[in-house]
């Protein structure tokens, strides 16, 4: 049997360039991917010429379009067989991002996700308190008002087989942080056997997340969220648009992505 091909996507915003480096070093000695696809948004030009010695793509954009857009431009860019993306500042390790991949792998799962919430789970250091409880209501109201139950729905590294993704990417709006909401329950929506991963995770304390506008738009990205996917698991086959151009995407009700 043919191994299945590994492609990572990392997004990025003003990272730290030595941690990316470390990162990627790392993925390439454990993953072992076909390829490294590094989605930056507003960088300096010096950073895009030291990512690209050390990344197989590196596409930039001048603009911020946020993690969502960044990820599903490197989803749809790649080939391989297994997509998977990892936040930039390295809080999931390459050991963690391995078991995450090894669900789909050697399970039956088409989509794999870390969980911090995870009874496994092991947080080496935790976030603020007012981002510990804003994370834990989020989640909280998630798991009651979405169709798909999760204990983490926002955890940085996540993994998809590609046909899995080609349904579920159809679906996807979503340019910022509620992008990692809006896949889980489109997948669960769709049908799709979720596998949650236990992690190991330290908190960045330098992330460029706002915690309180981040958790405005995730507020409010939730109502939509919920409409959207309900609508799928009801017609789970319809598809609101063709993914080939993500830059014009609009969402169903026709307000702008």
């Amino acid at each position: 049997m043919t191994p299945l091909s590994i492609g990572v996507v990392i997004p990025a915003y003003s990272p730290d360039i030595a941690t990316l480096e470390d990162y990627i070093g790392d993925i390439r000695q454990v993953l072992n991917p076909e390829t490294i696809r590094i989605e930056i948004d507003a960088p300096r030009q010096q950073n895009v010429l030291r990512l690209q010695d050390i990344a197989d793509e590196v596409n930039s954009s001048n603009t911020r379009r946020g993690k969502g857009a960044a990820i599903m431009k490197g989803f749809d860019s790649l080939t391989t067989d297994i997509l998977v993306f990892a936040d930039a500042d390295g809080s999931v390790p390459v050991s963690s991002l391995e078991d995450i991949v090894l669900q789909i792998i050697n399970g039956n799962a088409k989509v794999s996700i870390g969980s911090r919430r995870h009874p496994g789970s092991n947080i080496i250091s935790h976030q603020t308190i007012a981002r510990r409880i804003l994370g834990d209501a989020f989640a909280f109201a998630a798991r009651q008002m979405l169709p798909t139950k999760c204990r983490d729905y926002q955890c940085g590294a996540k993994a998809v087989h590609r046909e899995a993704w080609e349904e579920i990417g159809h679906h996807c709006y979503e340019s910022g942080f509620a992008w990692d909401l809006e896949f889980v329950s489109v997948a669960g929506a769709l049908g799709y056997e979720i596998a949650e991963a236990p992690v190991d995770w330290a908190d960045h304390p330098d992330s460029t997340v706002d915690t309180f506008a981040t958790s405005i738009e995730l507020a409010t990205a939730l109502i939509d969220v919920k409409r959207r996917t309900s609508a799928i698991a009801e017609s789970p086959r319809h598809c609101d648009t063709d993914k080939t151009d993500r830059a014009t995407l609009t969402k169903p009700d026709g307000g702008a992505e």
